[in-house]
């Protein structure tokens, strides 16, 4: 490892960045410490959220802890005592907030990474609002949380009502007495219309595709067969599918209650967005005063760009956590690695790559 040099007044060097301080970035920052890299000497964290938590910092109030689905701790430092009643932001939030300061992360925010391209002498050129760095080696580990899906049907700039993203709900009390449309066929539309349903005037709920209700626990074999699933695409290039495509929809006695009673009775997507709701063509419409999009994000990897490391299947092929393209270049919390548990190994993974990249080793043998 190199002591931190500048090339001059606007670039520092060092041998990796980590952009992203959520769950992967953590876990990869960790694994770094551990095999003898110094913050800010060897690597640099770097994060554009205004405090410690990642993505769950701008979490809805109402997702209290107790309803988070599988949230893994951290490698080297246990979760424990969360009151399942506080929301999960807060919780999360000051988990994250303990480690960072435990293993003495030193994370940079808010710092936002505006391009990564080539430098010299074979590294990297990181560009943010904070300054430049040159790296041998990156860890991007930037999530899908700023890049909210916005699908497009006609008609939707007509529409007189509101219309909103997941990614700034802000809890059911907001849709009091109102008629809302739910979108989306994953956790997160399942939850709104649960959470909704009491307070609103009426809900629907619309999917592209029929919902597909998983009964019995999340095991092991199910938990690899998800996981091959969706590392295959990601090693021919195609972007990652969503969670929920390859696992279907958890199901516990609210999911049931919901079932039964009706709140998630789902319609097929419809065909057109009008000033006062949904058509579809066999005639159908939908009056509706609020329509919720909850249609997932993409991953947030505009930056590498100038990297080239896109396939002409629209998605960065992987060969591990390295992108294929680039072993410089290493890919935590995208594609199966895309869950709490996934991020964490995943950052050990990309560490001992990286590792073996500096010392000039072969990777991939």
């Amino acid at each position: 490892m190199n002591d931190i040099g500048v090339r001059d007044a606007a670039v520092t060097d060092v041998d990796v960045v980590v952009i992203g301080a959520g769950q992967a970035g953590l876990s990869s920052a960790y694994h770094l410490r551990r095999r003898g890299f110094e913050p800010e000497r060897d690597f640099v964290v770097l994060d554009h959220a205004p405090q410690p938590g990642g993505a769950w910092q701008f979490r809805w109030p109402s997702l209290t802890y107790g309803k988070v689905h599988g949230m893994h701790a951290l490698p080297g430092m246990e979760l424990t005592g969360a009151d399942p009643e506080r929301p999960s932001s807060e919780v999360i939030g000051a988990y994250f907030d303990a480690y960072e300061k435990r293993f003495d992360l030193r994370v940079r925010r808010p710092v936002d990474v505006h391009r990564v391209s080539e430098g010299e002498d074979g590294r990297l050129l990181v560009e943010t609002s904070a300054g430049t760095w040159s790296t041998r080696a990156l860890i991007n580990a930037t999530g899908t949380w700023d890049r909210p899906f916005w699908p497009r049907y006609p008609g939707q700039e007509t529409f007189r009502g509101r219309q909103l993203h997941t990614a700034i709900y802000p809890g059911p009390e907001a849709f009091r007495g109102q008629r809302v449309i739910v979108v989306g066929g994953g956790a997160s539309g399942t939850q709104h219309l649960m959470e909704i349903a009491p307070y609103a005037a009426e809900t629907w709920w619309v999917t592209r595709r029929p919902p597909v209700f998983a009964e019995g626990p999340f095991d092991e074999d199910r938990g690899r067969n998800a996981v091959a699933m969706v590392e295959e695409r990601v090693r021919q290039g195609l972007p990652p599918l969503s969670v929920v495509s390859v696992t279907g929809l958890p199901v516990n006695d609210a999911v049931r209650e919901a079932r039964a009673n009706g709140v998630l009775d789902r319609l097929p997507m419809f065909d057109r967005i009008t000033p006062s709701g949904v058509e579809w063509d066999d005639g159908r419409h939908v009056e509706a005063d609020v329509i919720l999009w909850a249609t997932g994000f993409r991953a947030a990897i505009e930056h590498l760009a100038p990297l080239r490391l896109r396939e002409p299947g629209g998605g960065i092929r992987m060969d591990g956590t390295r992108a294929a393209a680039d072993p410089r270049v290493h890919l935590v919390g995208y594609g199966p690695s895309a869950s709490t548990i996934g991020a964490n190994r995943a950052g050990r993974a990309a560490v001992r790559d990286i590792v073996r990249l500096l010392e000039g080793v072969a990777v991939g043998v």
